[in-house]
């Protein structure tokens, strides 16, 4: 039993780190869109999905040095970043379509975007911390498909 209060204690100080760093990515996110919508005339649809690439590379590095700074080994690469994009998609699916249906059918939100990115994000909030604990806490050998040695090298206690 003291495992499991010891393991869900872990899982939530997660998701508040998580849900910390998502509203730093939310700042950049609406920060951005206001200012390509602002700036360049840009429609709310094309500066969110800039926006949202922009935040979701600034909660990448976050997460991965604050939020799962413990699971994660090496230095960040290239191929990380992609995959923790790819694995993103589907929350950012779930967002970009909560936004855009706000946008389309309310006029208030269509004249604050940031109350419509905020739907959104709260929408792909738990889908997103799922997929990012599955990167950032695979062990070494298994993010790149190869499997683990032995226990050990998994970094599995015996």
């Amino acid at each position: 039993m003291h495992f499991r209060n010891v393991a869900a204690s872990l899982w939530e100080a997660r998701l508040l780190r998580f849900s910390i760093v998502g509203g730093v990515g939310f700042l950049v996110d609406t920060g951005l869109l206001y200012a390509l919508i602002r700036t360049t005339g840009m429609d709310p649809y094309s500066a969110r999905l800039i926006s949202f690439l922009s935040s979701a590379t600034t909660t990448w590095a976050l997460n991965r040095s604050f939020t799962f700074a413990k699971g994660v080994r090496g230095a960040p690469t290239y191929g990380e970043w992609a995959a923790y994009l790819a694995l993103m998609m589907g929350g950012g699916v779930v967002n970009y379509g909560v936004y855009s249906l706000c946008i389309t059918f309310s006029a208030v939100m269509y004249a604050h975007p940031v109350l419509a990115v905020a739907a959104g994000s709260v929408a792909g909030l738990f889908l997103n911390f799922s997929t990012s604990r599955s990167l950032f806490l695979r062990p070494r050998g298994r993010r790149s498909g190869k499997r683990p040695a032995s226990s050990r090298d998994a970094g599995i206690a015996p």
